[in-house]
């Protein structure tokens, strides 16, 4: 591509991402669904403008690995140890339900491989934390019993989330799955959420100090950026997927950390702060990218929709995607109404489960009708249970507080 239609791509891309965000707050939905429509808009399934180029693809890549740092800045384990046993039954059976089902129906039902049918379900794991607080939060109930549960329940979802999509990664690129395997991958990952978050601790001390004498602004989002690619770079280094340094690195910034054996340490609230507020921009610049970038690669021109399967994959994995996060809560102690709120929060998969199925589709996984169910379904589970979460207060939400 030559420059000047680089830059016109990239105009067209950022342009639209915000256009069609806006519409979809507008409508209360999620932003994440106006970027996507913005590809699918812009792309081969509609009007070709933009075409999903190898430099568009490494921008893309910086904005899911800066979307895990943001994701990973904002976790809270203390929010999981308050929630205890409730937000664990939640996150584990939300976890493991959506991905059994999954793969089942897909290998024994619709005859897919061994490793499509793993990929499938590990989409489905996934649960949006940002969908979920954001909507938690314009209703004022995220300092609720019930939302307590889900943001502690959020919380363990990203961290086996991640977890699950370092080893599709291993499996995916040529390692083959086996237990060897997935135990190398495991072990590795163990060794970078232990070492790497004490590096990124001592090295966000110097970047603290360094900060405080500088007189040239931009020495702080410069040196996280800088600490984030290193940390994606020292991912794949140890067999990890990138994603996977972009989310360590988030975690060690954030307000808390905790390394094991219960040792804690503090961070400085104001500097995490700081690092969010600066980082906030730089990070809303580039992860929309992504999410156009997802539609752009989806030709829905190429699939057969009279075809019976896409609708029936489609519609079976949607029932799976939303029982599969109801049945954990409806194991609590909790009041009816509770159970069905913490339910309905779990389902939304936005941008994590966008990136489940990216890494399925460039692995070379996902063929187009099996990645346009996908994201069909990620699509409707990100785009109904707000509306549903928003509906159920307004009708119910008496009988919470009673």
């Amino acid at each position: 591509m030559e420059t000047h239609q680089f830059f016109l791509s990239l105009l067209i891309i950022l342009l639209a991402a915000r256009l069609f965000a806006e519409i979809a707050t507008r409508f209360e939905l999620p932003a994440v669904i106006g970027e996507l429509l913005a590809g699918i808009v812009l792309g081969p399934s509609l009007l070709n403008l933009v075409e999903p180029t190898e430099t568009i693809r490494l921008l893309a890549e910086i904005g899911i690995i800066l979307l895990l740092f943001e994701v990973g800045l904002g976790t809270d384990i203390k929010q999981l140890v308050r929630t205890g046993g409730s937000s664990v039954v939640v996150a584990v059976s939300g976890f493991l339900l959506p991905l059994v089902l999954g793969y089942t129906l897909a290998f024994y039902l619709f005859d897919q491989s061994l490793l499509i049918s793993l990929f499938i379900g590990g989409t489905l794991t996934a649960t949006s934390i940002g969908i979920t607080v954001r909507v938690l939060a314009d209703m004022k109930r995220q300092h609720s019993a019930e939302g307590q549960v889900v943001l502690g329940a959020a919380v363990l979802d990203d961290v086996l989330g991640v977890v699950l999509l370092a080893l599709l990664y291993e499996f995916s690129t040529g390692g083959g799955i086996s237990v060897l395997n997935a135990g190398k991958v495991l072990l590795f990952i163990a060794a970078f959420f232990v070492l790497a978050p004490i590096a990124a601790r001592f090295i966000s001390v110097l970047i603290k100090r360094f900060d405080s004498v500088s007189e040239v602004p931009g020495l702080l989002p410069t040196s996280i950026v800088s600490l984030v690619l290193f940390f994606a770079w020292l991912a794949y280094e140890m067999g990890a997927p990138e994603l996977l340094g972009g989310f360590a690195a988030g975690l060690a910034l954030s307000r808390r950390f905790f390394l094991p054996f219960a040792i804690s340490l503090h961070s400085d609230e104001g500097f995490s702060h700081r690092i969010e507020e600066q980082m906030k921009p730089i990070v809303h610049l580039f992860t929309p990218i992504f999410f156009v970038y997802v539609g752009l690669s989806l030709n829905l021109r190429d699939i057969d929709w009279g075809s019976g399967f896409i609708w029936l994959f489609s519609l079976s994995l949607m029932a799976i995607a939303i029982l599969g996060k109801m049945v954990g809560p409806f194991m609590l102690r909790q009041k009816s109404a509770a159970r069905w709120v913490i339910g309905l929060a779990m389902i939304p998969r936005g941008e994590v489960g966008l990136i489940f199925a990216e890494l399925g589709r460039v692995s070379g996984i996902f063929n187009n009708e099996i990645y346009a169910s996908m994201v069909i379904v990620i699509a409707m589970t990100t785009l109904f249970p707000p509306l549903a979460i928003k509906w159920f207060y307004r009708r119910f939400g008496a009988l919470l507080d009673s």
